[in-house]
């Protein structure tokens, strides 16, 4: 099964080294994803390709551990991660100069829910919908505090 891809975007008024210093400490994505109630981390190390790490997510009534890990780290440029929890899959944040001070920020997901949850019927309803939703917001706020400092 493919799973469902999710891709929202945004122009943020600052280069992409100083996003990526708010991107780069895993732990503070709790600050701008609303999903995100905390991260705590399984592996010692806290950045880079390997790192591990505990996700609690919480999408209205749904609660969920999700259990991920970095498979991408490109100072400035991308980070990639694996879903290994209840809802699989991969996703990435894509950063690139845009103009003299500004960076195009991408998040795109591809996502796999399981059959009790509604399988390929919940991809649709609560990715395409729900999630984009959510990770619109989301980007609303990481430009808010990245613009802001």
């Amino acid at each position: 099964m493919k799973g469902q891809t999710i891709a929202v975007s945004t122009v943020i008024d600052v280069l992409p080294d100083a996003l990526w210093s708010i991107l780069e400490p895993v732990e503070r994505h709790v600050d701008w994803m609303a999903d995100a109630e905390s991260i705590t981390f399984t592996s010692e190390q806290t950045r880079g390709v390997g790192t591990r790490f505990i996700c609690e997510t919480k999408v209205g009534p749904i609660r969920l551990r999700d259990d991920m890990e970095i498979t991408e780290w490109t100072p400035g440029h991308a980070m990639g991660v694996r879903h290994r929890g209840i809802v699989t899959g991969s996703g990435r944040f894509t950063l690139s100069q845009r103009g003299p001070h500004s960076t195009n920020f991408i998040w795109r997901e591809q996502l796999q829910f399981p059959w009790w949850m509604g399988g390929s019927v919940a991809g649709f309803l609560g990715g395409r919908l729900v999630l984009r939703a959510i990770w619109r917001r989301n980007l609303k706020k990481l430009k808010s505090l990245s613009e802001t400092g």
